[in-house]
């Protein structure tokens, strides 16, 4: 989930721990679960290993599924770590990073799937993903309106994964209940390729602890997730993990694709072309189409993304020169897809970012909202050029962090004493990546050829990607034409598949297009290990 404008994408030590006996290797081993004692305190710059576990059951169409939680923290160190440095926990940077697993129990691992799921941000917990999509609990919110205040309910899960895999979501360093510790320990734990490391290091942990490595394994990640996974995918292979598949949600491998500062690199005019179905997929949904409105919705964006890519595309390319008479035309055509004015348009050159759009769609008094732009909100000052909040963000997130602090106290019976930090502003993040066996890329990150490397050297690796048409964040049309620019042979196009929705960012707000998800989502494990 991508939470803020200031940065391209988005979303002190721990307290207290809890000990418990070990589970068995295998994920059936909860049988042999001990209660924990209570909570003793731990030094402030002291990050542990923590487990609580606890039990339920979730029915997923009509099934019903025993399974056992464990919440907790695996240790993990940055590139580089040397392990015969004295007094090294106080000195060398490390990290905490949590998890919350749900194994289906009597199950054995060697046939059951296991997928591991983030949100993104950078500086995003996986609150979004826990709360709204395949665990088993879900958060009940509106579709595309702002909540009431608490209380807030969480409900059986219909649409939960464990029908065929078990899930585990994990927070990033430094956010959700994750910590980070030692010197320069931003350093080395905030950043591209050292977030990527720590999620290796984290999931190669993971499977020792609980004995996976034989499980047919998944990555599912949303928004700044989906570069994590890029490059997390190829380390992975690198160091002998292959992978079944990649679930991309909400994608962006190539940042100079951003939807909201195109502006500010001027000459590259992609983004203003990726960008064009969404606006007119929103203005769609809002009614702001002059004359009829289409139909079929996935039909009037398959003319959008002809016009955005040939006719607007060469306009934008002529730069200056562009004729007059054809700017006009241009504009009045843009018009018409968007409900944009057209001196408006014109006035912005034919290229309107995000923040422009949400502003102007629906006059000067509602603001459109970003990530899921079916959402509306009050315009906090009309006379800005572009909206300065987003009505979606400003909707759910009381109701998903809220409803997961209280659930993990209850339920989980993990995080007293602690602080779930939903979103952490990341101002030290660093951009630079280093591409496969090359050098540091001296331009925005483009993990494009991680993903190509991982599916050459694992050519059985398949990719799912997913997308909402109402998405302002990450453009669903960015995706396509990000993945349709994979430098891949031929011959493994086949190994991706393409899923939309009639929802934003975070598809699963909207229960109809969480059901189709789910559905695709299994059928892809399905389909990729049996």
């Amino acid at each position: 989930m991508r939470l803020s404008r200031s940065i391209l994408l988005s979303l002190t030590a721990l307290s207290a721990f809890i000990t418990t006996t070990s589970v068995q290797a295998d994920n059936t081993a909860a049988k042999e679960k001990e209660k924990a004692p209570a909570t003793p305190t731990v030094a402030e710059d002291k990050l542990v290993p923590t487990r609580s576990f606890s039990d339920g059951t979730v029915t997923v169409k009509g099934q019903s599924i025993n399974y056992q939680a464990v919440a907790g923290t695996l240790i993990v160190h940055p590139k580089g770590w040397d392990e015969t440095v004295e007094d090294k926990e106080k000195n060398q940077p490390r990290a905490s990073m949590f998890y919350t697993a749900y194994f289906k129990k009597d199950a054995p691992s060697a046939n059951r799937p296991i997928v591991f799921l983030y949100n993104g941000g950078p500086g995003s917990a996986s609150v979004w993903l826990h709360m709204g999509s395949f665990g088993p609990k879900r958060i009940v919110t509106e579709d595309h309106e702002h909540n009431n205040g608490a209380p807030y309910h969480l409900i059986n899960n219909d649409y939960s994964l464990m029908d065929v895999a078990d899930v585990v979501f994990v927070d990033a360093p430094a956010t959700g209940f994750s910590r980070i510790a030692g010197k320069d320990k931003e350093k080395a734990f905030l950043g591209v390729d050292q977030d990527a490391f720590a999620f290796s290091e984290f999931i190669k942990s993971f499977l020792t602890q609980y004995n996976r490595w034989n499980s047919p394994k998944y990555l599912f990640g949303e928004s700044y997730g989906t570069p994590r996974s890029a490059i997390l995918v190829n380390m992975l292979q690198e160091d002998a993990v292959d992978f079944n598949g990649v679930i991309l949600l909400s994608q962006i491998l190539n940042f100079g694709l951003d939807s909201d500062l195109p502006n500010l690199n001027p000459g590259l005019d992609q983004a203003y072309i990726t960008n064009l179905p969404t606006y007119a997929a929103t203005a769609w949904y809002h009614n702001r189409l002059p004359g009829q409105k289409p139909a079929n919705l996935e039909g009037f964006l398959k003319e959008v993304e002809y016009f955005a890519t040939t006719e607007y595309a060469m306009a934008l390319q002529q730069g200056n020169a562009l004729d007059p008479a054809r700017k006009q035309a241009i504009a009045q055509k843009y018009s018409q897809y968007t409900g944009i004015p057209v001196d408006y348009i014109l006035k912005s050159d034919l290229r309107l970012n995000g923040g422009q759009f949400n502003q102007n769609l629906q006059g000067s008094d509602i603001t459109t909202g970003r990530l899921d732009t079916r959402f509306s909100g009050p315009t906090l000052d009309p006379l800005e050029k572009e909206a300065t909040y987003d009505p979606q963000s400003s909707a759910l997130s009381s109701a998903y962090v809220s409803a997961f602090n209280d659930y993990s106290l209850r339920q989980l019976h993990f995080g007293e004493g602690r602080a779930y930090k939903s979103y952490v502003p990341i101002h030290k993040w660093d951009y630079q990546h280093r591409l496969p066996n090359g050098p540091i890329v001296p331009w925005a990150v483009n993990v494009l050829p991680d993903l190509a490397s991982a599916m050459t050297t694992n050519p059985k690796l398949k990719i799912m990607v997913a997308g909402g048409y109402f998405d302002l964040a990450t453009p669903y049309y960015e995706g396509w034409y990000e993945m349709h620019h994979l430098p891949i042979r031929d011959s493994l196009k086949q190994n991706i598949e393409y899923h939309y929705y009639k929802s934003g960012h975070m598809v699963y707000v909207n229960e109809e297009s969480l059901k189709v998800l789910h559905d695709d989502v299994a059928s892809f494990i399905r389909r990729n290990y049996q």
